[in-house]
Order: C-alpha cells, then sequence, then structure tokens
C-alpha cells in the first residue's frame, strides 16, 4: 500500500464516522423536541446542552478526526433523554 491509498481510506472512514456523529446528533435533538412537544420533561439541561458542545467544540478526548468518542456521548445522551420520562414515572405514550 501507499501513502496516498492510506490516506484516502484513513478520509474515508473520517467522513464515515462524521456522517453517523451527525445522524445520532439529528436524532438526539429530534427527540428532545418530541419530548417538548409532548410536554413531558426532557430531563436536564446538561446532558443535551454537554453532549451538543462536546462534539462541537475541538477539545476532545480522542482526536477530532476519530469521532467515536463523539458518537459515544451523543448516544448515551440519546440514551438519557428517552429513558427521563420512564424513570419519573411519566407516560410516555404521548411522545
Amino acid at each position: 500500500m501507499d501513502t496516498t491509498t492510506v490516506l484516502v481510506v484513513a478520509a474515508a472512514v473520517a467522513a464515515v464516522l462524521l456522517a453517523l456523529a451527525v445522524v445520532v446528533l439529528v436524532r438526539l435533538v429530534r427527540a428532545r423536541r418530541d419530548l417538548r412537544r409532548a410536554g413531558l420533561p426532557s430531563g436536564p439541561r446538561w446532558v443535551f446542552w454537554g453532549a451538543v458542545l462536546y462534539f462541537v467544540l475541538p477539545t476532545d478526548v480522542l482526536p477530532d478526526p476519530v469521532y467515536l468518542d463523539d458518537i459515544g456521548v451523543l448516544l448515551l445522551a440519546l440514551r438519557s433523554l428517552r429513558r427521563f420520562p420512564e424513570r419519573a414515572g411519566l407516560p410516555t405514550d404521548r411522545i
């Protein structure tokens, strides 16, 4: 393998991971919006905004071309938002 091939493959993997991170971010925003429209609490605001800021800010645990940590933080925030009404004992049939 020559250097050009390695760079192209690395760029393609980084692009796929970035696209996946953006998809998860969009799902997180939609989940929060749906909870608010249904009149249900969406949990602590810091969970949502912390995940968004972690994704946007350049300081990460792993360097930015590797979006695995960003995806993990976004998925944890999405899980937290989706489970908050259940834990609070609220009906989730309005979502």
